[in-house]
């Protein structure tokens, strides 16, 4: 999906009834601050296995949600995690928890929400769980249903409203 063909403030009022919006606190890192497409879902925890198994996959444009428990101890995308995102056709990622090489990653061409940043890499034990519904910022994230996000926030639907 072109990063530019919507605003959440807009889809938010055409479609307050059916959106998800999620509390504030995410901020952006990627080089695109519009993003948006077909959600698909990690739980795990400082384990980015998971992750880099599926950003390495067809990412459709999709949106890789990741639950990583809102830990704060280390980073589970980088530079080299989101060169592979873009390589394989990712709109963005979505973190519930932290990244790393983030004055990069802010050039590249995707979009990347996450808590901050930390400069520690995370271990790697293939721990995780993929496609489930997970929730975080007071939203519930379902594989296959679609997110959108731009400067304003992130908001998810069960339908494509764009």
């Amino acid at each position: 999906m072109n990063h530019d063909e919507f605003k959440t403030a807009d889809l938010c009022d055409h479609y307050a009834e059916s959106v998800r919006i999620c509390a504030p606190g995410l901020l952006s890192f990627g080089g695109h601050k519009r993003f948006a497409g077909p959600i698909t879902t990690i739980k795990c925890f400082e384990d980015n296995s998971l992750v880099r198994e599926a950003l390495s996959q067809p990412g459709a444009g999709g949106v890789l949600v990741v639950d990583a428990g809102g830990s704060r101890r280390c980073a589970m995308l980088g530079d080299q995690l989101a060169k592979l995102a873009i390589e394989n056709a990712w709109s963005g990622v979505v973190m519930n928890g932290l990244i790393r090489d983030s004055a990069d990653i802010a050039s590249m061409p995707i979009g990347v929400k996450a808590l901050g940043v930390h400069p520690l890499k995370s271990q790697k034990r293939g721990v995780g769980e993929r496609d489930l519904r997970v929730r975080f910022a007071e939203v519930d994230f379902d594989p296959g249903d679609y997110l959108y996000a731009d400067e304003d926030g992130i908001l998810c639907s069960a339908v494509a409203l764009v």
